[in-house]
């Protein structure tokens, strides 16, 4: 089976976050110290880190090798039917105080290649800031094609020059068949490697792949949940 990649386009999510990640920086910085307060006796919102009750909690998500249960965050509406923020041909449950939007790029904008990764193209990023992590879902859809779920997130993460150690699994998305992957991706803002996971589903309309990325590992595991809670509520829209 041979996949058609696409030119450059793995540095998409970095093009397209470089301002959030740039803000999150800051937002990270100002936390630092808000353990011990500012000067004026204020402090600043504390994303979830690594040791922190959610990361904690987290840390079970994903990492179930030994037949224990994956945590999942608590649910916060559903997303993907008709009239909701983004309409795909899957729906499923957003982590509470989740924020979605969907992406749409006019084809003859700057950004449109750049919103391509593989043979998907991104669709919806749900904003987990106001949740208190820094990092977003990110929803992609293809055309229909003969290719199954582990061939479409090969092609995706082949297509990011930065990935890197990608370790597959057969799994359920809902009830469908799916694959997931983790993988890490190093970062050249941050100048350090990162983890960062997929699952991918093929629907009568084409695939559907649902990327977690994160400011770092710690930002990333902290979010698995709402990773998990994704893709154990899929069903088809």
């Amino acid at each position: 089976m041979t996949m058609t990649r696409g030119t450059g386009r793995g540095r998409v999510p970095a093009a397209l976050a470089a301002v959030t990640a740039a803000a999150a920086m800051t937002l990270a910085g100002c936390s630092s110290s808000a353990g011990t307060g500012s000067e004026d006796g204020g402090s600043a919102p504390v994303p979830a880190v690594s040791g922190s009750a959610p990361a904690r909690a987290a840390e079970k998500a994903g990492a179930d090798k030994d037949g224990t249960e994956a945590a999942v965050a608590a649910k916060g509406g559903r997303l993907g039917g008709a009239g909701s923020a983004c309409e795909l041909p899957v729906t499923f449950d957003l982590a509470a105080r989740w924020k979605p939007k969907a992406i749409e790029l006019e084809p003859d904008s700057v950004l449109a290649d750049l919103a391509e990764q593989g043979t998907v193209k991104m669709v919806c990023e749900i904003d987990a800031k106001p949740a208190g992590n820094i990092g977003f879902l990110r929803v992609w859809r293809g055309e229909a094609s003969e290719d199954d779920p582990q061939a479409v997130l090969k092609a995706f993460v082949e297509d990011d020059p930065n990935a890197s150690e990608a370790a597959y699994t057969q799994v359920k998305a809902g009830a469908l068949a799916a694959a997931e992957v983790g993988y890490t991706v190093h970062s050249e803002l941050m100048d350090e490697s990162k983890q960062e996971r997929a699952f991918a589903v093929i629907t009568p309309d084409g695939p559907v792949v649902v990327h977690l990325g994160g400011l770092d590992s710690d930002e990333h595991t902290a979010m698995l949940p709402a990773f998990e809670l994704a893709k154990r509520s899929l069903k088809l829209g």
